[in-house]
């Protein structure tokens, strides 16, 4: 794990982020900028494309950073949701697009995983257009192409021993998200604390990232009660 602050907020934000994302990248920026520019100290973590063991590998260099630093508020991505979804922390949490289900893989993809290697030999099977419309050529091509059988296995055992979503936490997702599993989203996270956005996994890849913004700025200081806002939600109805 790699961890980066930007900003010198009073209060601050662990920031954990998805599988192949990577703390420079552009879009990743995009929202790191909102987030300081809202008054935060924010703590970028950067996860290993590759790992057999979650907890070792993912969860404690998570948890001793959080311990270090001390966080007012926990915000996440994708693979990140599932690193923050493991913490102990009574800092609210902001899930965008987590990682808690495989989605429709079925039959092949429980075969992939079940293969006797930790070597990264799956080739990765997103779709032209699934992270975000405003996805870079940089991304792709920096991000990983191929995926380990044992990071699926360590993946799907975190995912079996996912603890409950707190009562303080908010969760973003795309309907049309073709990386992780909709269904488990919707299998764990309240109904009336999750928050639908149109586009693609990444939320800050996504050219209706301007309007989104602001409820997940909303959700980082206000929690749930941000969703019932009448004015904030009169206003984006209108956009």
């Amino acid at each position: 794990m790699q961890f980066t602050q930007f900003g010198d907020g009073e209060e601050r934000v662990l920031f954990v982020l998805g599988w192949g994302n990577r703390t420079h990248h552009e879009n990743v920026r995009w929202l790191v900028d909102e987030l300081v520019g809202a008054g935060y100290t924010v703590d970028v973590g950067e996860i290993p494309d590759h790992g057999s063991d979650f907890d070792a590998g993912y969860v404690r260099p998570t948890q001793r950073h959080h311990d270090t630093t001390e966080p007012d508020r926990i915000l996440s991505h994708s693979t990140g949701g599932l690193v923050a979804a493991h913490l102990d922390s009574p800092a609210p949490r902001v899930y965008l697009s987590p990682w808690w289900g495989m989605g429709g893989e079925g039959l092949l993809g429980r075969l992939v995983a079940a293969l006797p290697t930790d070597r990264p030999i799956v080739p990765v099977p997103f779709e032209e257009g699934a992270l975000g419309d405003l996805a870079t050529e940089r991304q792709r091509e920096e991000g990983p192409d191929r995926i380990a059988p044992a990071f699926l296995r360590t993946v799907a055992d975190a995912q079996s021993r996912l603890p409950d979503v707190r009562d303080e936490s908010v969760v973003f997702c795309s309907l049309r998200d073709q990386v992780v599993g909709v269904d488990a989203i919707g299998n764990h996270a309240p109904a009336e604390r999750t928050v639908l956005y149109d586009g693609g996994h990444e939320l800050f890849s996504s050219s209706s990232r301007e309007r989104t913004v602001e409820w997940v700025l909303a959700a980082l200081d206000d929690g749930p009660d941000a969703l019932t806002d009448p004015v904030r939600t009169a206003r984006s109805r209108s956009e």
